[in-house]
């Protein structure tokens, strides 16, 4: 999958907080042989390793593709018509178990 590694970070954005991280020494050591692979420093190379991956686990839980025959099956079950199942139906024509929420949040 292709990940625009700036889409949360535009080019006004200017780095003002600091992000602290220990290492073992040869966990330094690979990160800056492969910034040093990449031609970058260990802080871009970093930053932007993380922010790839950071994307990636963010877009597995928003977005998902599928081929276009797919895309059409699921949106035909998107716009069918919605499938009446008696059990849902009964549970939902019987009286609250909770007749007041349990919390009332921002009061």
């Amino acid at each position: 999958m292709s990940t625009n590694i700036h889409s949360f970070v535009t080019n006004t954005d200017r780095a003002t907080t600091r992000i602290n991280i220990r290492v073992a020494p040869v966990t330094k050591k690979l990160l800056k042989s492969a910034a040093k692979l990449r031609k970058n420093s260990l802080t871009d190379f970093v930053l932007n390793s993380s922010t790839a991956a950071a994307e990636n686990v963010l877009a597995d839980q928003t977005r998902f593709v599928l081929p276009p025959d797919k895309w059409a099956a699921f949106n035909a079950a998107l716009d069918a018509p919605a499938k009446e199942i008696p059990a849902l139906k009964d549970l939902f024509t019987k009286p609250l178990m909770f007749k007041e929420p349990a919390c009332s949040l921002g009061q």
